[in-house]
């Protein structure tokens, strides 16, 4: 784990607070923390998981269309987010590790810190009612 900005430290502390579920990534797309509230649905404590890339964490959920159909991680609004710097909003179904079926909103957004400095993005998501 190497040294963060304090924006990033200051963002993993405020969704440490918050009831919303929460993931971070950095600005290579490495998943830097997910909140308690994350856990839940994402059937994993972050303590066990720890840092991942993103190529390991975009695909890890298994994440897909509401069809079945696989969604390419370039499809996914924080990998959207972290890519061109915008936000993003979708809905998709995942896997959780836990191995239950989940059904998510989600909305990501850049970090962008003092003097314009890209910071990673984060991803604010909640679960929907499957079917």
């Amino acid at each position: 784990m190497g040294q963060k900005e304090v924006e990033v430290i200051l963002t993993r502390q405020l969704a440490s607070y918050l009831t919303m579920p929460i993931f971070v990534v950095d600005p290579a797309g490495s998943l830097v923390f997910y909140n308690e509230p994350a856990e839940s649905i994402l059937g994993h404590r972050f303590e066990e998981t720890g840092e991942l890339p993103l190529a390991d964490w975009a695909t890890m959920f298994r994440p897909t269309d509401e069809n079945g159909a696989e969604l390419p991680s370039e499809q996914l609004p924080l990998v959207i987010a972290l890519k061109c710097q915008r936000p993003s909003h979708g809905h998709f179904r995942i896997v959780g590790l836990d191995g239950k079926l989940r059904c998510l909103e989600v909305t990501a957004v850049p970090l962008i810190g003092q003097a314009n400095r890209f910071l990673g993005a984060l991803a604010i998501f909640w679960e929907m009612e499957t079917g």
